[in-house]
């Protein structure tokens, strides 16, 4: 083991060298130098006081969303799934989700609850974490327009109660404190006793019908531009079926790039570089990444 985790003690699961593939939606990327996954909400805070300060930390949910290059991740990633799956009703509207109940999870028990707007969080590939992170949103709706006060810990394992004013808030943007992540949101709905299951059902048949579910992708790759479609803008451009190496932009939804063929995280990152310069080249339009691309080139550059 290396010297980073060497001399930190957990009860969880600390690994060195852990390929990333394993732990995202793409199915590509490089070693973490450390990857934990802690036990309970006490060993992850122990292992963040423990850690010194300048070492680096990405927390990882379902995976999606992200994109590791093949030259790895440094510092340490830190596994939520599994840990951080608390759902509760606090009361007549307010419910309590931790960072790692899938989003899908979160909008089927809201429904059962017979509360709403939740059945949207259905269309989100990821976790409430990772929603929060980046006020993910699906069929109209937004995580951040639900949320009433969210849970954080920081760099020194110590939990901080927020309010959504301590953030700053926009399309598929967060900007948080920095060196916090976060642990449980809690979010306020309406009394719904109408709503059924079926409501979700409808969501997803319509989502399977305009999206590649079940291939790998990281979701939509790029943020819509005010007023149009990114998917509009790329098919636009003659874009669809389009490959790099292993990676092909979706012939059902253009704004999503799968994993067809055992790509690399090069064929995929090349990819989204030619998408982004073709659709600037032919519509005048700069799209910006939806997806998050982390780590060091092959050959071991800077990030």
């Amino acid at each position: 083991m290396n010297a980073l985790c060497h001399e930190v003690q957990v009860e969880g699961v600390l690994k060195t060298n852990e390929p990333m593939a394993r732990h995202t939606s793409w199915r590509v990327g490089g070693p973490a130098e450390c990857y934990f996954k802690p036990a309970s909400i006490e060993d992850l805070s122990r292992f963040l006081s423990d850690l010194d300060d300048d070492v680096p930390v990405l927390w990882v949910g379902l995976g999606s969303n992200l994109l590791v290059r093949e030259g790895g991740v440094g510092g340490v990633v830190i596994g939520t799934t599994g840990l951080l799956n608390g759902l509760e009703r606090l009361d007549e509207t307010l419910v309590r989700a931790e960072a790692g109940v899938p989003c899908t999870t979160l909008a089927r028990q809201c429904v059962r609850w017979g509360l709403g707007p939740a059945a949207f969080f259905a269309g989100i590939p990821g976790t409430v974490g990772g929603a929060l992170a980046m006020n993910a949103g699906a069929f109209g709706g937004e995580t951040w327009e639900q949320v009433v006060g969210v849970t954080t810990m920081d760099r020194a394992g110590v939990l901080r109660e927020r309010v959504p004013a301590d953030f700053q808030v926009g399309y598929r943007s967060v900007v948080a404190p920095a060196g916090e992540w976060f642990i449980s949101a809690t979010l306020r709905f309406d009394a719904r006793p109408d709503t059924s299951l079926a409501e979700i059902k409808s969501l997803v048949a319509r989502r399977k019908e305009t999206q590649p579910i079940g291939q790998p992708s990281c979701g939509s790759v790029f943020r819509n531009p005010a007023g149009d479609h990114a998917a509009r803008l790329i098919e636009a451009a003659g874009l669809k079926g389009y490959a790099v190496g292993g990676a092909v932009v979706s012939e059902k939804h253009a704004n999503f790039i799968i994993n067809r063929d055992h790509a690399s995280a090069t064929d995929i990152e090349q990819l989204i570089a030619h998408v982004r310069a073709t659709v600037a080249a032919q519509h005048g339009v700069q799209l910006e990444l939806e997806v998050r691309i982390v780590g060091a080139p092959p050959d071991g550059g800077s990030t």
